[in-house]
């Protein structure tokens, strides 16, 4: 597959670059797949908590579902880096599925007894997340594969829509649904949405391992984890996010917030405003496709979550809290997006599984860590104060590492050594599979 040397028209800087669209059969079924799965599990994301409150009638138990769910996401996710590496990509993504389509089942049939069990909700729950660690670093390492060198930022940006399409959709979908028929429809519909991703899957192209891949073991994964710690710009993104996420990840206190302010009417609305403002970002993202300074957008971007989160802890007003979460989750995309990019333009194929396990430590840690700590703070100093001071301790934090990290704040992927030797080599795969 050759790389297409055209960029978007600058005309179009605010529409997204759709260049992958066009260019990969397999990046479009693939993205297919997660639109229509990213729906059908937000369905069951609220759905399963409802669930638990209608039997038990416990806070507690509704919230140790979190407990339940990340160990197995680390451990798993982890392990399935390796697995990533190992084996046929695509084959580990359709048996995931597979396996995640049973679990949505076993829900839907739980739901259908006279007396539905508490006890399968939490195992459903901890397999669920397990196998989503082993599938997760399988999808993002097809991605480039699939997409040319030059259009990994504007395949992120797309990507990014799925995500954010179901976490608008899918809780109004689902909180409808349950209001008027029950939690049957809910699941009945993650379950479809599974069936319509197999068949999508299983048209991708087979994505074998590379001839010196190495088999999933505890060796491998300490290679992953040592290639990382060699590259300080990679080091780098990891550390941001998971910054950003122990000290501005507010959500925990949301309906506090919300009484504060007198709106509880408007929490709905302020759990949507942060996916949002990403999908604002994302669906206006022509222009990323010709950022080349990849890392200082990420340190910026994270200056300015938290600014944007520390700015919704003083607001007294709700639509001024509402549009400085809007204004975070379009930093977040920002950042986000560049961060993918960085990974994707310079991790070498045989590591990038295992890379993609990494990485989800603070996909999974960093929100988990950041609950606790605006919980236990709001507790010492006040609502507030553990919204604001988080906040500001972000862009403490984000300035702290651009002056920490040089080679993050100066990565630029048209010198950098790595982006350079990845370019190099899809360039020279797309020339030898020319006729």
């Amino acid at each position: 597959m050759g790389e297409p040397a055209t960029a978007p028209p600058r005309r179009r800087a605010l529409l997204p670059d759709t260049r992958p669209w066009h260019s990969s059969r397999d990046f479009r079924l693939l993205w297919w797949s997660g639109a229509v799965t990213m729906l059908g599990s937000f369905l069951t994301f609220v759905a399963l908590p409802v669930q638990i409150k209608e039997l038990t009638g416990s806070a507690f138990a509704v919230g140790a579902i979190g407990v339940v769910e990340l160990v197995p996401l680390i451990v798993f996710g982890l392990y399935g880096g390796a697995l990533a590496d190992a084996l046929d990509r695509r084959t580990l993504i359709l048996w995931t599925e597979a396996a995640l389509a049973v679990l949505a089942a076993l829900l839907l049939l739980n739901t259908l007894l006279p007396d539905p069990m508490l006890w399968p909700l939490y195992v459903v729950a901890a397999l669920s997340s397990a196998l989503t660690g082993m599938q997760r670093p399988a999808l993002n390492a097809l991605l480039p594969r699939i997409v040319p060198h030059d259009q990994l930022t504007a395949a992120a940006a797309l990507k990014g829509l799925c995500w954010q399409l179901g976490a608008i959709a899918g809780p109004a979908l689902a909180g409808l649904l349950i209001a008027v028929a029950g939690l049957r429809p809910a699941y009945a519909l993650d379950l479809l949405s599974f069936a319509i991703s197999l068949v999508l899957v299983a048209k991708l192209r087979p994505s074998p391992p590379g001839e010196q891949a190495e088999k999933p073991s505890v060796r491998a994964i300490a290679q992953g984890a040592r290639y990382a710690w060699s590259r300080p710009e990679l080091l780098g993104t990891y550390v941001v996010d998971i910054a950003a996420m122990l000290f501005a990840f507010p959500l925990a206190v949301f309906p506090f917030l919300a009484d504060d302010l007198g709106a509880d009417w408007a929490l709905g609305l302020m759990y949507a405003a942060i996916p949002a403002g990403s999908l604002l970002v994302n669906v206006t993202s022509g222009w990323t496709s010709r950022v080349h300074r990849h890392g200082r957008l990420v340190l910026y971007a994270s200056a300015g979550w938290g600014l944007a989160i520390a700015g919704a802890g003083w607001a007294g007003n709700i639509w001024l809290v509402l549009g400085c979460l809007l204004l975070a989750g379009g930093a977040d995309a920002v950042s986000g997006l560049f961060r993918t990019t960085i990974w994707n333009q310079t991790i070498p194929d045989d590591l990038r599984g295992r890379l993609a396990g990494i990485e989800m430590l603070s996909y999974a840690g960093g929100p988990q860590l950041g609950q606790v700590r605006v919980g236990g703070m709001a507790a010492l100093t006040g609502l507030r104060p553990s919204v604001w001071l988080g906040g500001l301790a972000c862009v403490t934090c984000a300035g702290a590492l651009s002056a920490a990290l040089p080679a993050l704040m100066s990565y630029d992927d048209r010198t950098n050594e790595h982006a350079v030797r990845e370019r190099a080599r899809r360039g020279a795969e797309g020339a030898g599979s020319a006729p």
